[in-house]
């Protein structure tokens, strides 16, 4: 099929994507604080916040974004933007709901690690294909790469290192050792699936 005839997604086409892939992250999310494990990007940041003050997930994750959306406009424009505040504010609403609707009550660490880390990769692999995001610092990430030439993926890169090595602070060497095979995990996933060129439905 030439890449002239393919059309772009439907309005219903994006909500199904918008609606599904913010719960894949929150289940994952769920896992990962079952196992007292943390990621990267904007959610690896509210596991900090989490843990260092015990404050809900749920509510970490919707106000940490907030200052971000200011970069999300001005790096992607206002439809990018509302879809992201839109996945972001399900992120949140899921991350509350999934505890009373499901009792983890043993979970494998190395686990937790790997399936979490596919999960949230499978979630961002839709978002990205539906011109969104979770926010955050890929948002960021995205605005200085416009604005300074700063390559995207080694900002991103260099953020979860940071988030991951602060993890030290408030949880031993080896749960951020999973923590990072869940990092691998989750990095294998969109390099797998997301290539340039490859996918056609947008």
């Amino acid at each position: 099929m030439k890449p002239e005839q393919v059309t772009r997604h439907s309005l219903f086409e994006d909500a199904q994507a918008l609606l599904v892939a913010p719960m894949f992250v929150a289940f994952a999310v769920m896992l990962f604080q079952h196992a007292g494990l943390l990621t990267g990007g904007t959610v690896g940041l509210a596991f900090l916040v989490h843990y260092l003050y015990d404050w809900p997930m749920a509510w970490v994750v919707f106000l940490i974004n907030l200052p971000f959306y200011v970069f999300a406009w001005r790096a992607m424009g206002m439809v990018f933007t509302l879809k992201t505040f839109f996945c972001v504010g399900l992120l949140s609403i899921y991350t509350a709901v999934l505890p009373q609707v499901i009792a983890l009550e043993s979970v494998d660490r190395l686990f937790a690690a790997v399936m979490g880390g596919f999960l949230i990769g499978v979630g961002l692999l839709m978002i990205i294909r539906h011109k969104a995001s979770l926010g955050g610092l890929g948002v960021l990430a995205l605005y200085l790469q416009n604005t300074r030439g700063w390559p995207a993926g080694k900002v991103q890169m260099a953020a979860d290192v940071l988030i991951l090595v602060a993890g030290l602070y408030i949880r031993d060497p080896f749960t951020v050792a999973l923590s990072i095979v869940g990092a691998l995990a989750l990095n294998l996933v969109l390099a797998a699936n997301h290539k340039a060129g490859r996918y056609l439905g947008t």
